[in-house]
């Protein structure tokens, strides 16, 4: 079989396979690059020696069972067709739920997760996103500090275990979404300098310098991100991507790097006949990037929205610190404003950044389902101190009422996992560094960064004891007993009453009404037919419906009213959805 890498600064490149050394040649019509023949089978061990140094795995890697550091293997397709044929399924109507493999269950793999997907079948989600799969140090982590961008941990299960949990999702008509990153590889196992500019110091970034988008030999880093995503879609049957942090990716070119990959993925869809679609995380502010390319945006399908997020977390815990403190001046108002703007910066100031952030949404073009809208997420809970949800600090109550605000507004819902029965686990920042010295600055460095908040030493979990992670791994027993039950039978309804209801169908972000008491701290949301009430208060919530009768369709506790007067009274704590014609 042909091997082939890129190793434009070298002068010489030898191919190392199973014991045996053969020297590359330059391939006449691609500058840069390297090739050879070999004989190899599935399996294969091999990896690349350049100018005599020492053996390197191979950039393009589809698996590393010996972990970042050792050699590649070879994968060879087995060709089989596996099931009914997977038609896709796009992004309009779609609920995500946030997954990580390594928690997840406490066996932490591919199979086990896969074992659990009818969980998911059943609460009615229509798509799992997979935090990042790529090879990292040691056996659990976040994955966040992955390397070799085109293979797929070992410890989970490596390539066969993700195709076998792909093709159990399909079975059960779930899509399944991979969170990709790009903007930065893990400090350890990352050998990619050796071969070539793949890095540059004409940016800078919190992880030093820059994947090169911009600066010479970019075309081939560009194409080695492109690429790999790519591959991630038609190799494993993935139905769409989620582009972590993307403000991170410093591209001065005209033709950017994120139009180009969106190029490619509508390309690609179109040649397998079934959607595919791109997710961002973004904290621009800006609505270009998911405006389509004909249009001049960046032709992304749909972000992440922190706004959204940010207003509601606010509203609920009175948090006021950091970014929330944009938020905390009025929090229903902001709240209000993210459902029916989208964007809560949209041009205004910026207390925490200290400047103006962002830019207003066309809420006439810009349909609701290119923003998601979520609760809780793998940033949000595992970045504080303790890693603690929403759950360890809002009774019940509360919690159903941040769930019919989700699951009713009119963005893609996105859940995180074990949110949909109030998880008692939390989901804390943990690693395995195999390296003494790195392990031992993580650990310092999360320690420093929450001393520095307030927090005391003692009471920040070290992200090196596995005891950790163990605590992060969700507790299966839980939906089987209350109050976990009960909270989790309010998002079946709630996801059910979101695919049968027409108006929630609708992401017109012009046809959403929002009124709110911010002293009695209630909140009422019109969708078309549909009112929409929650109550933070500790007391019930008197709230006019006017003239029509309505009839409450779902409610965590029974409502009373609207009588005559039109006056629907809401128990403390809780939500309703009523239909009034």
């Amino acid at each position: 079989m042909q091997f082939e890498v890129w190793a434009p600064e070298a002068g010489e490149v030898a191919l190392e396979v199973e014991g045996g050394t053969r020297a590359l040649s330059r391939a006449p019509d691609r500058a840069g690059w390297w090739t050879g023949d070999a004989e190899a089978v599935d399996g294969t061990r091999y990896g690349f020696r350049l100018d005599g140094g020492p053996v390197l795995p191979d950039p393009r890697s589809r698996r590393q069972p010996d972990g970042p550091d050792g050699l590649s293997a070879v994968v060879v397709p087995d060709g089989q067709v596996r099931g009914t044929p997977w038609p896709g399924r796009g992004l309009p109507g779609a609920v995500l739920y946030e997954l990580h493999v390594g928690t997840y269950t406490p066996e932490g793999t591919f199979d086990a997760a896969a074992d659990r997907l009818g969980h998911l079948a059943e609460l009615g989600v229509t798509h799992v996103e997979l935090l990042p799969v790529c090879p990292f140090p040691g056996r659990h982590g976040w994955g966040y500090e992955g390397v070799s961008p085109w293979a797929v941990h070992e410890p989970y299960g490596g390539p066969a275990g993700l195709r076998r949990f792909v093709d159990r999702a399909h079975a059960l008509g779930l899509g399944v979404v991979l969170d990709v990153v790009h903007n930065h590889l893990g400090p350890s196992g990352n050998h990619l300098p050796a071969f070539g500019p793949y890095f540059t110091d004409t940016h800078h970034t919190p992880w030093g310098a820059a994947v090169n988008l911009d600066a010479p030999g970019s075309d081939e880093v560009r194409a080695y991100l492109r690429d790999s995503a790519l591959a991630w879609l038609r190799e494993f049957g993935l139905d769409g991507l989620r582009l972590d942090a993307v403000h991170a990716l410093r591209d001065t070119r005209a033709h950017t790097f994120l139009e180009e990959l969106s190029e490619a993925v509508d390309t690609l869809s179109g040649e397998l006949g079934r959607p595919l679609f791109l997710i961002a995380e973004s904290d621009l502010g800006d609505p270009r990037l998911i405006t389509p390319r004909k249009e001049n945006g960046l032709g992304l399908h749909a972000q992440w929205n922190d706004d959204f997020h940010h207003a509601l977390h606010t509203a609920f815990t009175g948090e006021s610190g950091g970014y929330y403190a944009d938020f905390a001046e009025d929090p229903f108002a902001a709240l209000a404003k993210t459902l029916t703007g989208g964007f809560f910066h949209d041009g205004t100031y910026s207390s925490f950044r200290g400047r103006r952030h962002g830019r207003p949404l066309d809420r006439g073009r810009v349909s609701g389902h290119r923003l998601l809208g979520y609760a809780q997420t793998h940033d949000q809970i595992g970045n504080r101190a303790q890693g603690d949800r929403l759950s360890a600090s809002l009774s019940p109550g509360l919690l159903a009422c941040v769930a019919a605000l989700v699951l009713t507004a009119p963005f893609t819902p996105m859940l995180f996992m074990g949110e949909e029965w109030a998880a008692g686990t939390p989901w804390q920042f943990f690693t395995d560094h195999t390296d003494p010295e790195l392990a031992e600055a993580v650990r310092q460095g999360r320690r420093r960064e929450f001393t520095d908040h307030g927090w005391a030493a003692r009471d920040v979990p070290d992200p090196q004891d596995p005891a950790t992670r163990e605590r992060s791994c969700l507790d299966w027993s839980e939906p089987g007993r209350e109050p976990h039950a009960r909270v989790l039978a309010w998002y079946r309804e709630l996801i059910a009453l979101r695919r049968t209801h027409p108006d929630l169908a609708s992401t017109d972000l012009t046809a959403v009404r929002v009124t709110y008491d911010r002293t009695a701290r209630w909140l009422m949301v019109r969708r078309g037919d549909l009112r929409i009430v929650v109550n933070v208060s500790e007391r019930p919530a008197v709230i006019g419906l006017g003239p029509r009768p309505a009839r409450a369709v779902a409610a965590w506790e029974p409502v009373s009213g609207p009588g005559t007067d039109g006056l629907l009274t809401v128990p403390a704590e809780s939500c309703a959805v009523l239909v009034q014609p």
